[in-house]
């Protein structure tokens, strides 16, 4: 059962799922690229507790893979992007990088977007989205997301909700897997660090300390 729902997190939350969505999404139209960011922006390894394996990626390449693989995905009533956890638009460049850490996995990006995402929207349709069955090919799991208030930054809104993926009937004693995202934004730029499993990481801590270390680089 526990594999089955690695399978369905790959489908239906995928950890670094970062793309917009066609149709009915709280994404903005396309923009032209934004400026690129520069490697430093990115937190130095040994900020995250017990991180090891250490893999970057490339966030407008990251975007265009995600894009190729949306065909296939199943509609669910509107909440795709909550669902998908897809805080980042077309037209954003950026770089980040997933660790393994004790407990699963986090990851971190920093991006530059001519369409910035509406936090507080997100939030609202994460509201309404808050308990979503889906439906595809891996299976069918329940994806429940709680916002909680994002940390307090000075010129900036935020973003802190987690999700729960878990298997229709589940007992209570397999409880699923947990995803947690932290997000600021504000002008251009965007944070995003995301962790899954039981890793016992302050996410909040966390993201303000990439927010505050990328305004350096990015010469905020």
């Amino acid at each position: 059962m526990a594999a089955r729902i690695r399978a369905l997190i790959l489908s239906a939350a995928a950890l670094l799922s970062i793309s917009g969505a066609p149709g009915e999404s709280i994404q903005a139209a396309p923009a032209p690229p934004s400026p690129t960011v520069p490697p430093a922006a990115l937190l130095p390894p040994e900020t995250v507790p017990g991180a090891s394996a250490r893999d970057g990626f490339d966030v407008a390449s990251a975007l265009s893979t995600s894009d190729r693989g949306r065909s296939g995905r199943v509609d669910v009533g509107g909440c795709e992007d909550v669902v998908h956890g897809r805080l980042v638009g077309a037209g954003a460049t950026g770089q980040g990088f997933q660790s393994a850490v004790p407990g699963g996995q986090v990851s971190e990006l920093v991006a530059r977007t001519t369409n910035p995402p509406d936090l507080a929207a997100w939030a609202g349709q994460a509201g309404r989205c808050s308990k979503v069955t889906v439906d595809d090919a891996a299976g069918t799991a329940v994806s429940t997301v709680t916002v909680h208030p994002g940390p307090a930054i000075a010129g900036a809104k935020t973003l802190s909700y987690h999700q729960l993926l878990t298997l229709p009937g589940q007992p209570p004693e397999l409880p699923g897997l947990r995803l947690r995202t932290v997000a600021i934004a504000a002008d251009d730029v965007l944070v995003v660090l995301r962790d899954a499993g039981t890793t016992g990481l302050d996410l909040d801590a966390l993201a303000v300390a990439a927010w505050r270390h990328a305004a350096g680089p990015l010469g905020r």
